[in-house]
């Protein structure tokens, strides 16, 4: 078996056929569990994921010892970075805010099992989860792992999406569905030069963000009494309003979406409080201070800034379900999916634009 050290982590030259996860999610036990009995292992195959496949093998019927092997969907290095998604795990698991990495092999990755339930839209609009989302959300905006801060990951994402979407889907011959409803390249063109323009002069601080924080990526600990984030594709710097942007925006959910699930503004300014006061105080207690007052100035700056960067976040994910739809094997109606984002784009923008910070 090929095995090498890719910095601390362990790397297998295991490839896990993605139709049939099985037979090589078995082998890289072999590698991982070598004492655990071959005919004992279970597994169980989970179904939400839309970008990669995901099983759990395990020999305790709790699951108490569960590893996930997660396998790199189709194409999906079109716009996930791997590198630095394993960086990114590596810093966060140092932080606690991620599992154990077992290892990464050809196509994807072995991590510990998170016990939990992954939550849904009807889980986040209660106050007693949300604030624990919001904390949790803080404590991993709080890590400064590269000292000085680098630029926000957005642009260059919107961007690159863009150019695959313009020279993957438009110049080609393709679905002919796709020009309904789906806007002209040129309109496309000059929203992301919009939306680029617009929110780059909000003064949105640049954070570690997850960037990709709907519900089922939140695993709820009943029994511990915490939420903790999964999936870390793309874990980058970015603008702190748009993390939380468009964590609002996956209120509405993703396989049944519906945007009147989006929150209110008295839910979002509750959510938000909880956020800004565990956000100043884990800031505070590296630079040896302490409290975490949050004023309403305070408070309303980061509301507006929130939901203007909610647009950037419909726009991207328009865009990487274009790119899904092309090239993805999972079954999922990407390009349906796409379409309702571009809608909300374009339905939330003129409401959004009159959002100003009172003098």
């Amino acid at each position: 078996m090929a095995a090498r050290a890719g910095g601390a982590l362990r790397y297998l030259g295991i490839a896990v056929d993605e139709a049939d996860l099985l037979p090589g999610a078995l082998r890289l036990m072999r590698e991982l569990r070598p004492h655990w009995d071959a005919e004992r292992v279970k597994t169980k195959l989970f179904t939400d994921g839309i970008t990669n496949k995901l099983m759990a093998c395990y020999v305790d019927e709790a699951m108490a010892d569960a590893v996930l092997v997660r396998v790199y969907g189709r194409k999906t290095e079109l716009f996930v970075d791997r590198e630095s998604e394993l960086r990114n795990f590596q810093v966060l698991q140092a932080h606690g805010c991620a599992p154990s990495l077992y290892c990464s092999f050809q196509n994807g990755l072995c991590y510990e099992f998170m016990q939990g339930i992954a939550l849904g839209p009807e889980h986040v609009q209660d106050p007693q989860m949300f604030r624990l989302i919001a904390q949790e959300m803080a404590k991993m905006h709080a890590i400064h792992a590269n000292g000085s801060l680098p630029k926000p990951s957005l642009w260059h994402k919107l961007h690159k999406f863009l150019s695959i979407v313009k020279t993957e889907l438009f110049t080609k011959v393709s679905n002919p569905s796709l020009h309904q409803d789906v806007p002209s390249l040129e309109v496309l063109e000059q929203e992301v030069a919009w939306v680029q323009e617009y929110l780059s002069q909000l003064g949105s601080p640049v954070v570690l963000c997850h960037n990709d924080l709907l519900c089922k990526n939140i695993i709820y600990n009943e029994a511990e009494g915490h939420v903790r984030f999964i999936d870390y594709e793309y874990t980058s710097y970015n603008y702190q309003a748009f993390d939380i942007g468009n964590h609002f925006n996956e209120f509405a959910g993703v396989k049944e979406v519906d945007y009147r699930l989006y929150p209110s503004k008295e839910t979002q300014l509750q959510w938000l409080r909880h956020y800004l006061h565990a956000y100043k105080q884990l800031n505070q207690e590296d630079q040896g201070g302490g409290g975490g007052a949050v004023s309403d100035k305070e408070l309303e700056t980061l509301y507006v800034q929130v939901n203007k960067f909610s647009l950037a976040s419909h726009l991207l994910w328009a865009f990487w379900a274009l790119i899904q739809d092309k090239y993805s094997t999972i079954d999922f109606n990407f390009l349906r999916y796409a379409k309702l984002r571009f809608r909300q784009y374009f339905k939330a923008k003129p409401a959004v634009t009159t959002l100003h910070v009172s003098k």
